[in-house]
């Protein structure tokens, strides 16, 4: 009972940290939300900061659920969620990257030309920031129909992401000079569309966690 008891304490504290991780993740969108609408150099480098300590905590998370297999002996649920663990990390620490990307090619379109096209990179950051708001707490309630609702927002992001492509791909045929800035957008629009893809990968971790089931919600 002793063990048992452990095990359901090392859990918490990888939870604990999970939280930390997700956290910091949803905050840098919110910089990087911020940076498109107004720019900001010091956003830009705490941003970047940030994305150190963020695959810090993945190492960090990612050796605590090892050592509970190793040692603890995990079953059923409780392995499902370790098992778990390595998908959500990894996810939260490539939607990490592509902020970092984002805020840098968000911060060189500042100050040029506006193009009626940044908003919807912001509605699809904005998106970004509901599903993962809706998707990490859903892990921690074991909620598999709130990830599956999470999930189901992605889809405005990829219309969003088409949209931009036609627009931008449009653009650059009738102003070579914007060839340039529109590639930046196009770049910014992906970077948003595979941030989407991550989070409802974070939302098939869930549902396996829970349901015990592999979900394909990437369509």
């Amino acid at each position: 009972m002793r063990t048992r008891g452990l095990l359901h304490e090392e859990m918490n504290q990888l939870r604990r940290e999970l939280t930390l991780m997700a956290s910091r993740v949803e905050e840098d969108l919110g910089k990087a939300l911020a940076i498109l609408r107004s720019g900001g150099d010091d956003l830009v480098k705490e941003v970047k900061e940030s994305g150190k300590i963020v695959d810090a905590l993945q190492l960090k998370i990612e050796d605590m659920a090892l050592v509970l297999i190793a040692t603890q002996q995990p079953v059923a649920g409780d392995l499902r969620e370790l098992i778990s663990v390595f998908k959500l990390t990894s996810n939260l620490e490539r939607i990490g990257d592509f902020v970092v990307h984002l805020v840098k090619a968000a911060k060189k379109l500042s100050g040029r030309p506006p193009f009626r096209s940044v908003e919807r990179i912001e509605r699809m950051a904005e998106t970004g920031q509901e599903m993962l708001k809706a998707a990490f707490p859903a892990y921690l309630t074991k909620d598999a129909a709130a990830a599956r609702s999470a999930a189901l927002l992605d889809d405005k992001i990829d219309d969003e992401h088409k949209a931009l492509t036609e627009e931008m791909l449009a653009l650059m045929k009738k102003k070579s000079g914007l060839v340039k800035d529109a590639a930046r957008l196009l770049r910014l629009s992906g970077y948003m569309e595979r941030l989407g893809d991550h989070i409802t990968n974070i939302c098939e971790a869930v549902i396996f966690m829970t349901e015990g089931s592999h979900e394909e919600l990437n369509r």
